[in-house]
């Protein structure tokens, strides 16, 4: 057996068929590589060129070889393309994301390390490291201090229907966060629950039609979907309706505010609700455990009873990557 069938015989496990023997004068290896991505290995010389400074064993070879051969973390990617006039970093983020939504890296698995991905693509640290960063302000990657890039886990969603405040829904006792989460099949809980009175910023209390420096009934908690946080809302009473009531408890009770205030006979008629998006501010980020790209829903919601006035406005902020926002509107 000549030294290149002795030298395919030792390399016939590795994805890169030898296709030249490392002592054949004028080539250190030579592999069949579609990919091309044989960097720290000599390629072929013509015997116009000088003779290399070191010549390889093949053990020398084998062992280069390995280090080369793409690892199974790169194995879902494709190769960039040279004619394209898209920057090489967004190309390498197109192929990564479009990996992550084929589901080829599930939610939580690790992406390719810096080193990997520099040797797939024969790109420099910096290019690599430019795709990385945009998948993370995308909000589909994670970055973890001296560990990796990371999928990031998606939290569960919660549809928020049209008919969630419908009175069904007191009359069980349930409020209506409360009642649609499990209806999910979530596990909902509420924390950080503060309870006071304040007069309200003047967008609030326009929509309130208080009078200047008239005070509310302050509620403001944090909401949660199986131990994550999806959302927070502060809802301002009229201090007129509110004071005395259970709606100063931290608990107000059997279906929460709205049941507290048609018990003081406000039979709540209609919500309007004002939905706008935009980035979250820095405490709303901490509050939420937003990753960078994730935007938040703003949604102001104006409750009125049977003679149009406004008993309640809360002004709340979704994790917008948690909801759907689902409504159902008449066509007549």
């Amino acid at each position: 057996m000549d030294r290149l069938a002795e030298f395919q015989h030792a390399t016939r496990r590795l994805p890169t068929p030898c296709v030249a023997s490392p002592d054949q004068q004028g080539t250190a290896l030579l592999t069949r590589d579609h990919s091309g991505n044989t960097h720290r290995v000599q390629r072929t010389r013509t015997i116009h060129e000088e003779p290399p400074v070191c010549s390889l064993d093949a053990s020398r070879c084998l062992h280069e070889l390995r280090s080369c051969t793409l690892s199974s973390d790169t194995a879902p990617l494709g190769q960039l393309d040279p004619t394209s006039d898209r920057a090489v970093f967004r190309q390498i983020a197109d192929q990564l994301r479009s990996a992550i939504e084929r589901k080829q890296y599930e939610e939580g698995a690790r992406l390719p390390s810096e080193a990997q991905l520099m040797d797939h693509y024969g790109v420099a640290r910096m290019t690599v490291r430019n795709a990385l960063q945009l998948l993370q302000v995308e909000g589909l990657a994670v970055a973890e201090h001296g560990k990796g890039v990371y999928v990031r886990r998606r939290p569960p969603v919660r549809r928020l229907a049209s008919d969630r405040f419908a009175r069904r829904h007191r009359k069980a006792g349930k409020a209506a966060f409360l009642a649609e989460t499990e209806e999910a099949g979530g596990r909902p809980t509420v924390d950080s629950i503060k309870v006071y009175e304040a007069v309200p910023p003047p967008e609030i209390a326009a929509k309130l039609r208080l009078e200047e420096g008239e005070p509310t009934v302050v509620r403001s908690r944090r909401y949660l979907i199986d131990g994550h946080p999806v959302e927070t809302a502060v809802s301002y009473i009229p201090a007129g309706i509110a004071r005395g009531t259970a709606i100063q408890e931290p608990n107000p009770g059997p279906g929460g505010i709205y049941a507290r205030i048609e018990e003081q006979g406000h039979t709540l008629a209609r919500f309007i609700e004002e939905v706008s998006a935009r980035m979250p501010m820095p405490e709303e980020t901490r509050a939420l455990q937003l990753t960078p790209g994730v935007p938040v829903f703003r949604l102001i919601r104006t409750a009125y009873d049977l003679n149009e006035q406004p008993v309640e406005v809360c002004d709340t902020i979704m994790a917008a990557d948690s909801y759907v926002l689902n409504y159902e509107l008449p066509a007549h």
